[in-house]
């Protein structure tokens, strides 16, 4: 019990951090490359999916080669999909190191996180070998142009995807819907949270 408690007081400090810290993960050479797009519109999009229904499936070519599937999951691992809208902006480069602190999580409750952008492979590439090789799926929405990001309604009308979170249990169902408003980085525990409910089901 007393180590249970010690490893939650340590996820909530090392949250606190990342919470506080701007620019996490980021090389200070890289920090010089970020674009800053301003203030954005909070959400620009109509959910086209709902919790309860089968989760769209897609195949998207991935950042560490080949193309991966949602449907490559079923029975087998419940799914996490997080879009982000553009490489190179700094709510996305501090938001996806930010899910190092639901790794265990995501082990611990037979779960695969995929990171979504529709930016191209090459850019993805060069981003997240700036933020230290992200440990997740990186996936190129780039091509037809956000329609994954399209079908599931979070494609904003400036062709970039909203900052969402889909979590997708082994049958493909979505179980769980978040749209964050686009200029703020989300609480990673949201994830955590929504899966260890998934696990009591």
């Amino acid at each position: 019990m007393v180590k249970r408690y010690t490893k939650i007081i340590v996820a909530l400090l090392v949250l606190a951090v990342y919470v506080c810290t701007p620019g996490l993960g980021l090389s200070e050479v890289a920090k010089e490359n970020i674009y800053d797009p301003g203030k954005l519109k909070p959400v620009d999009s109509v959910l086209k999916v709902k919790a309860g229904e089968m989760a769209p499936d897609f195949v998207l070519p991935s950042v560490s080669g080949g193309k991966i599937s949602l449907s490559q999951f079923h029975g087998k691992k419940n799914v996490v999909i997080s879009f982000v809208p553009a490489a190179w902006t700094p709510v996305c480069s501090e938001q996806w190191p930010g899910y190092n602190i639901v790794r265990d999580v995501l082990s611990e409750t037979d779960a695969v996180l995929l990171g979504i952008s529709v930016d191209n492979i090459p850019t993805l590439h060069a981003w997240t070998n700036e933020m230290g090789k992200v440990w997740f799926h990186v996936l190129s929405d780039f091509w037809p142009h956000g329609a994954v990001a399209k079908t599931y309604g979070v494609l904003r009308s400036n062709g970039t995807a909203e900052r969402a979170l889909f979590i997708i249990d082994k049958e493909g169902v979505i179980r769980f819907i978040q749209v964050s408003d686009v200029n703020k980085k989300p609480d990673p525990s949201v994830c955590a949270t929504q899966l260890r409910k998934l696990e009591k089901k």
